[in-house]
């Protein structure tokens, strides 16, 4: 058990340090449920929602492990009355051992109608993230080490991304870049081991009508980042009667996910996700746990297609079947 113990904790402050070096450079969208959280990675989503929702996330990660990752997701998309811009915000903070980061951005787009079912959305955000780390918080094997004996570092960076998203009334696809400044921090003890290259996502889905109780969504998210490796997320989730959906996700050499949501009201969902670690991580963690919650303001459900024809003359977005799943 002490042998166990010994080396759960160096793999424990391992992740740590990497964690921290990879936090620097650039937000990995990292959530098992991002098919419902588009948002927080890619601008050009903010305008295409048909009417305001906001949301809440909530991820517990690596559970049974010591100051293991955790972050608490803000985020809301507002669609204007113009039918062709949209704003976004989001605050997220995140909290792993002795670190803690917060972002705050803001994000803007613009759609055209490229035909009378596809509409193509580009997007902009900005803002910043606020980092501090510190170092009395936690037990180093060798406190003498030059990066963990100096000074707490309290660190603002800017941040300034983009995104395309093109979608029809069951299908999308989109791509993004979380920060096209790669400024790293400055720090002379830690400069020579950030290594800030962009990094880029790629999203898709498509929602196939089953039945008239059932659809099915695949979907998948890469995270591309610039000499690093390729992160590839693929799920499934089927929607039965509007109401309840159960899926599963599969996240390459990581972790394999269950996933499951409850449509509570037509402004209500609820969703809740846990994976199991595939790689080394699973001997010494219980998985992680993941639940988000998303209002849809002024939402009128299924009265909405009563408008679906008088749009599609006018150009505007067709409003889809409540809920719209994506």
């Amino acid at each position: 058990m002490l042998i166990r113990s010994f080396f759960k904790y160096k793999i424990v402050l391992f992740i740590a340090l990497l964690w921290c070096v990879l936090s620097f450079a650039q937000r990995e969208p990292q959530y098992t449920q991002y098919m419902y959280n588009i948002g927080s990675f890619n601008p050009a989503y903010v305008g295409s929602v048909e009417s305001t929702e906001f949301s809440a996330l909530y991820r517990a990660q690596w559970i049974d492990i010591p100051g293991a990752p955790k972050t608490l997701r803000f985020g809301a998309n507002m669609p204007l009355s113009n039918d062709k811009m949209g704003l976004g915000f989001n605050v997220v903070s995140d909290q792993l051992g002795p670190s803690s980061q917060t972002y705050i951005d803001v994000a803007y787009s613009y759609q055209v109608n490229l035909s009378s079912d596809s509409w193509l959305s580009f997007g902009l955000d900005a803002g910043g993230s606020f980092l501090n780390l510190d170092y009395s918080q936690g037990n180093f094997q060798n406190p003498s080490e030059p990066i963990i004996g100096g000074d707490n570092l309290n660190q603002f960076y800017p941040i300034l991304g983009g995104g395309l998203f093109m979608y029809g009334e069951n299908w999308y696809t989109g791509v993004s870049t979380p920060n096209f400044l790669t400024l790293g921090i400055y720090n002379e003890e830690l400069e020579a081991v950030i290594d800030n290259n962009i990094q880029v996502d790629f999203i898709a889905g498509y929602v196939f009508d089953i039945s008239d109780n059932t659809k099915f969504k695949p979907a998948a998210l890469l995270n591309y980042i610039d000499q690093g490796p390729l992160t590839v997320n693929l799920s499934a989730n089927f929607l039965f009667l509007d109401a309840f959906t159960l899926g599963a996700s599969y996240r390459f050499d990581n972790a394999v996910s269950g996933l499951a949501g409850f449509q509570i009201s037509n402004t209500l969902f609820l969703g809740y996700s846990y994976d199991y670690n595939t790689n080394g991580l699973g001997e010494f963690t219980n998985g992680s746990h993941e639940a988000i919650l998303k209002f849809y303001l002024g939402r009128e459900g299924r009265k909405r297609n009563k408008n679906k024809q008088n749009n599609k003359l006018k150009g505007k977005p067709k409003q889809v079947d409540s809920p719209r799943f994506f």
